[in-house]
């Protein structure tokens, strides 16, 4: 039984990562099978198994789950036809009939300490701010406020994650910018926000 639960794990991280155009801080990491592409990772963050993140950057302290996918291109819907096969580029099928230029593709953003769970899509463009938590399976279409739990198809509030004074202080606070020597001296609050909040500014 241990055998099989190793082995299986074993071909799991055999897949690998496909990093491509992108910067990953080296306390971060990235689970296999995922593909990151033109995208940026900030300190202690982690992305899970299986996911597709095109133009984005992370912030510090982000946990994205397994299976997400954040970001990508997008089929030109005001066009007459919406077929890879008329717009510049590599693709699944080979046949070009024109080469038109798509717009560039928009950049997302993730802020810091941000929760993604598993099987989440977060369209391009569309920014998640600092401490907020994505439910699992949702489809994020629309930005997202800072210390703000959302879930849904589409997305959509459920509640903030603290009242709003905790929340400004908060994102006052900077502490994801805090080097790691200081942060282990406060980490010890971490379960009360307004004794952490009051302690930094002692």
């Amino acid at each position: 039984m241990n055998f099989e639960y190793y082995w299986s794990k074993i071909i799991k991280k055999l897949k690998g990562v496909a990093v491509k155009n992108s910067l990953i801080h080296k306390t971060s990491k990235l689970e296999a099978g995922t593909q990151f592409i033109n995208s940026s990772m900030a300190k202690h963050s982690f992305c899970g198994y299986d996911c597709d993140i095109n133009s984005c950057e992370i912030g510090s302290f982000t946990s994205i789950s397994s299976n997400v996918i954040i970001g990508g291109g997008m089929h030109p819907l005001s066009w007459v036809g919406t077929s890879p096969v008329f717009y510049e580029g590599r693709d699944s099928v080979k046949t070009k009939f024109s080469k038109h230029t798509r717009e560039n593709i928009k950049k997302n953003i993730i802020g810091h300490d941000v929760w993604i769970g598993q099987n989440v899509m977060i369209k391009q463009g569309v920014s998640i701010g600092t401490g907020a938590v994505i439910g699992m399976g949702s489809i994020v279409t629309k930005d997202v406020e800072p210390y703000t739990i959302v879930a849904g198809n589409p997305a959509r509030l459920i509640r903030p994650r603290f009242n709003e004074d905790t929340i400004e202080n908060l994102l006052k606070s900077i502490w994801w910018e805090f080097p790691d020597d200081k942060l282990k001296n406060y980490a010890k609050y971490f379960k009360e926000p307004n004794k952490f909040i009051n302690e930094i500014v002692k």
